[in-house]
């Protein structure tokens, strides 16, 4: 079984760090000091597998704590952004050849130095993540934790009424074969459809790569979703910070 190696095991004792529970809890933004209190006494979080008590210490760069099942990031150093990536923008922080990289659309909000997890090639565009949590990053990124992506696709039409039924069946590459999630068309435009593809893959330009293959190459492609994570209204080149909901979200999507 994979464990986190930066959370203790559930039998640990509660480490007696320098924070009151509660004032963790507050500081996470899950309520008040009085709420997180009485969620405290009403026996809904634990700390290390543990139920917690008032009264507990905690130390939250190193303690697991979870509110009613959900795990919560209570170490106010870790940063989580989702961005929307403009199409001509490298996913890197930098580039050294002076193209338009990720950093340049932070500018001086996130005090922390955070990276990108996972790519988009420069003439794809939507949802990227951002964190200075290496372990989350790790395991979004790993292929055996298997979190879904979905992508929009601007595609040569017209679609046959079989498509999603084939790429669903599995579809032979150069580098091995590849199956969707689902499959639906959006919308007709002349010539043209959008596509929505969803898909546990990984490999480099596969959605690109998958259409092409069966006879659609994509003219644009926009990811819209991350495991449970949504690009929503976000414009173009803003970000925002996950809140502790979708971050819970997304430790439950790579949990063992």
């Amino acid at each position: 079984m994979r464990r986190d190696d930066r959370a203790p095991k559930p039998d640990a004792p509660v480490f007696t760090g320098a924070e009151r529970l509660q004032k963790v809890l507050a500081a996470a933004g899950v309520g008040s000091r009085r709420a997180c209190e009485d969620l405290i006494f009403r026996r809904r979080v634990t700390v290390n597998g543990r139920v917690a008590q008032l009264g507990d210490k905690v130390d939250p760069t190193r303690d697991v704590i979870h509110v009613d099942g959900e795990r919560l990031q209570a170490d106010t150093r870790l940063v989580y952004l989702a961005m929307n990536k403009p199409r001509g923008v490298v996913s890197t922080m930098a580039d050294e050849k002076g193209r338009a990289a990720l950093a340049d659309f932070l500018g001086n909000r996130v005090e922390q130095r955070v990276y990108h997890v996972g790519r988009l090639d420069a003439d794809s565009e939507g949802l990227l993540l951002l964190t200075n949590d290496g372990t989350l990053a790790h395991r979004l990124m790993h292929p055996s934790y298997g979190v879904q992506k979905t992508y929009l696709c601007e595609v040569a039409g017209p679609i046959p009424r079989n498509l999603g039924k084939r790429l669903a069946a599995g579809v032979e590459l150069e580098d091995g074969p590849v199956t969707i999630d689902s499959f639906k068309v959006v919308d007709t435009l002349g010539k043209t459809a959008q596509v929505e593809v969803s898909l546990h893959e990984g490999r480099k330009h596969i959605v690109r790569r998958l259409l092409a293959e069966v006879g659609h190459p994509v003219s644009r492609l926009v990811r819209t979703a991350i495991g449970p994570i949504r690009l929503g209204d976000l414009r173009a080149g803003r970000t925002r910070r996950l809140t502790n909901a979708e971050v819970a979200a997304l430790f439950k999507a790579v949990s063992d």
